[in-house]
C-alpha cells in the first residue's frame, strides 16, 4: 500500500503555514500555531481520527486570530486532498455522533470532490478563553472548500461552550477517519457510479 502522507506549505502576507499529515498515522500531533484553543481542538483531529498531523504557523496574531485559523483549514485542506491521491478505495462517506456530558454533536463527511459545508452550532457564548467561537465556521470553510468535501456539522444540544466544540471536533476526526479508511471490498475501484470524484 502506497503511503498516504503529504507536506504543504502555504505563505501569504497574512500567514506562514507548513503541513504535514499521515492518514494512516497513529494520532501523534505536535502543533506550533499561536493559537492555544485551535492546537487543543487540532488535537482531537488527530487523537480520534488516528491521523498524525504536525503544523506550524507565524500569523499576524497582533491583528487577530482571524488569518491564522482560517489559513491553517485551508492547508489542512489541501494537506488532506494531496494525501488521499485518486481516493481509489476508500470509503468515502464517514459519520460520527460524539457527546461530551450534556452536549451531543454529529459530522458527516462526503469526500465528493464538491466543497460544500453546513455548520449547525449554535454556540451559548462568543469566546472560551479568548478565543472567537465565529473563527470554527472560518475554520471549517477553508477545510472544505481546499480538501473538496460535503461536511455537515450539528451540535445537537449542548450548554457548554466548550463541550459543544470539542464535540464537534472529535466527531469531525473521527468521521475523517471512516472516511479516509481503505475499504477491502472496493479492491481500489472509484466509490462513485461516475468513475471520478
Amino acid at each position: 500500500m502506497a503511503e498516504r502522507k503529504a507536506y504543504v506549505e502555504r505563505n501569504t502576507l497574512e500567514t506562514q503555514i507548513n503541513a504535514s499529515i499521515n492518514l494512516d498515522g497513529t494520532g501523534k500531533a505536535r502543533f506550533d500555531i499561536g493559537v492555544p484553543f485551535l492546537e487543543h481542538m487540532l488535537d482531537q483531529i488527530a487523537r480520534h481520527g488516528l491521523i498524525d498531523l504536525d503544523i506550524n504557523c507565524k500569523g499576524d496574531l497582533e491583528i487577530d486570530d482571524h488569518h491564522t485559523v482560517e489559513d491553517v483549514g485551508i492547508t489542512l485542506g489541501q494537506a488532506f486532498s494531496k494525501a488521499i491521491g485518486d481516493k481509489k478505495g476508500i470509503r468515502r462517506y464517514g459519520h460520527a455522533y460524539v457527546p461530551l456530558d450534556e452536549a451531543l454533536s454529529r459530522v458527516v463527511i462526503d469526500f465528493s470532490g464538491r466543497p460544500g459545508l453546513q455548520m449547525h452550532v449554535p454556540f451559548t457564548r462568543a469566546v472560551v478563553g479568548g478565543f472567537d467561537v465565529d473563527l470554527f465556521q472560518e475554520f471549517f470553510q477553508g477545510f472544505v472548500n481546499h480538501a473538496n468535501v460535503s461536511l455537515h456539522i450539528d451540535n445537537l444540544r449542548g450548554t457548554n461552550t466548550h463541550h459543544q466544540i470539542e464535540t464537534v471536533f472529535k466527531a469531525f476526526g473521527r468521521a475523517l477517519r471512516m472516511a479516509v479508511e481503505l475499504d477491502e471490498r472496493m479492491a481500489g475501484q472509484m466509490p462513485s457510479t461516475k468513475g471520478v470524484l
